[in-house]
């Protein structure tokens, strides 16, 4: 565990992929991620045109693309796999399907118990959150209290992510891997000036 958790980036959710391009080649190059995930929401048609260009802008930078929930489309479109968003439960089937290759991440709330079944069930990486208050996310927020005890117990690599700010990514940096930043920048007028205020 180092003191400098990766930026895990997220698209916006339901956006169109003709008008992302740009503004995402642009975020990426200037905030390297160590991740890029795919949030649903659009039309199937239209998730799969994200997922080619997320793909191709990802990629020709070195960095894996994971998709929420679709494992017919991560295979279709060539990602590195799948974030699930309902815990431990689908982490074995997704595991069978995309292979031993494949990144399979799980987003257990603020459920410890969820995220170490996602672990033992072959999760390359486990999601807890919202760490602040949102309105977007069912549940309990994760208390700073859960990533303390995981980084110090637990070997899976954990993504802090709902509701980041300046002062919650100060607290976590030493507790998580990853943090999460998507909905954060995207409603914002400028998204670049956004992260850089929440990253830099």
């Amino acid at each position: 565990m180092t003191d400098a958790p990766q930026l895990y980036l997220m698209t916006p959710a339901g956006a169109q992929a003709s008008a992302l391009g740009p503004l995402l080649t642009e975020v990426m190059d200037r905030f390297p991620p160590a991740c890029l995930r795919i949030r649903a929401g659009a039309e199937e048609d239209e998730l799969g045109r994200l997922a080619d260009l997320a793909r191709e802008i990802a990629h020709a930078r070195d960095v894996a693309v994971v998709i929420d929930d679709h494992i017919k489309l991560a295979q279709r479109h060539g990602l590195d796999g799948v974030h699930l968003t309902d815990g431990a439960r689908s982490v074995r089937y997704a595991r069978k399907e995309l292979g031993d290759d494949a990144i399979v991440g799980a987003f257990c709330g603020s459920s410890r118990h969820e995220g170490m079944t996602a672990g033992e069930n072959g999760a390359d990486y486990v999601s807890f959150g919202p760490v602040g208050d949102s309105a977007l996310y069912r549940g309990e927020p994760a208390a700073l209290e859960l990533f303390q005890w995981w980084s110090e117990m637990i070997e899976v690599p954990v993504v802090a992510e709902g509701a980041i700010t300046r002062e919650l990514i100060n607290s976590l940096s030493p507790l998580s891997d990853f943090i999460a930043i998507g909905p954060e920048i995207w409603g914002e007028e400028d998204p670049l000036d956004a992260l850089g205020l929440l990253w830099n």
